[in-house]
């Protein structure tokens, strides 16, 4: 098997989405990104970019309903001025 470069782990958005948005979904991400450097080193390179797509896709899930809510916070917030 052909040695790939290391997938990035994505553990900073986990981490900020974890802080910021989502608990339960950052968590879940913090626990795919821990798992992209072990796997990565011990030749499991498929595994690595998977656990590092789901480390992203799980700090996306919990971003995205986070800022939408800020957003219509915020719209809520300017409508509520101008009346």
């Amino acid at each position: 098997m052909e040695k790939r470069t290391a997938p990035d782990n994505h553990m900073i958005w986990a981490i900020l989405c974890t802080l910021f948005c989502c608990l339960p979904l950052g968590i879940v991400s913090i626990i795919n990104a821990a798992k992209v450097d072990s796997l990565y080193r011990t030749g499991d390179y498929e595994g690595a970019y998977k656990a590092a797509e789901d480390a992203k896709k799980y700090a996306l899930w919990g971003a995205i309903p986070a800022a939408i809510i800020v957003v219509i916070y915020i719209i809520v917030g300017i409508l509520a001025a101008i009346i």
